[in-house]
């Protein structure tokens, strides 16, 4: 056991024994279908998105840990590693949300895996919902802790209570860009910018008023005044 500023953790080496990548304790499970989930998502995104999504995995996992969550580590990382699926163009469809676009591109293969239909389900919604504030850390362990690990990387809400090893250990295995932020925001903008309607209610709508000043966003109550109901 190791300490760092006066707290108890496991080894944050870069990388393990075996050469996979350790972080406090936690490393991308040695598995087959790990090793697919892997190998479709660095042919399908980004290396800016891949190493996106395996740090979110990273930070869910290490929160789950101090969460004192019990949850499958397998499906945890096919939730993080498919929750930007639907940013890029072979995934992305003309009409729906990008969340639901990555979810509906890992429910269409882990279909190909002996999972049972409620893990598929948790890997789905917890893709489906990452974007959606208040909600996941209420839900299954898999859902939630795939919005904890999106919003730490993304928005470094929790960022305080990684110790300063254990992010340089896993940005150093997974670098983030030069510009990420500005980066990570683009990628954002350029994946749902062909479909600006998919964001209203939901948080991506401020990436496309960022990069588009004239945006004139939906608003709830307009929907609800514009109704055919008389009163």
């Amino acid at each position: 056991m190791e300490t760092h500023d006066g707290g108890p953790y496991l080894r944050h080496d870069t990388r393990a024994s075996n050469g996979r990548a350790e972080v406090d304790g936690v490393s991308i499970p040695d598995s087959a279908f790990c090793r697919a989930v892997t190998e479709f998502v660095r042919d399908t995104e980004t290396e800016l998105l891949f190493n996106h999504s395996s740090r979110v995995y990273f930070f869910g996992a290490i929160a789950g840990q101090h969460r004192g969550l019990t949850f499958n580590p397998e499906l945890l990382y096919a939730a993080a590693m498919f929750h930007d699926v639907g940013l890029m163009p072979l995934h992305s469809s003309a009409d729906l949300r990008f969340e639901v676009d990555g979810a509906n591109a890992a429910r269409d293969f882990l279909t190909g895996y002996n999972l049972d239909p409620s893990d598929i389900e948790k890997v789905w919604t917890g893709i489906a919902l990452h974007t959606t504030p208040g909600v996941p850390e209420f839900m299954d362990p898999v859902i939630a802790l795939t919005a904890a690990g999106v919003e730490m990387d993304v928005l470094g809400l929790t960022y305080s209570q990684y110790p300063d090893a254990v992010r340089e250990a896993i940005a150093t295995a997974f670098p983030r860009s030069t510009w990420f932020k500005e980066d990570i925001i683009q990628a954002f903008y350029d994946g749902i910018r062909h479909k600006p309607d998919t964001t209203f209610g939901n948080v991506k709508a401020d990436v496309i008023a960022d990069k588009e000043p004239h945006f004139h966003r939906g608003n709830f109550c307009s929907v609800i005044r514009a109704s055919l109901w008389r009163a």
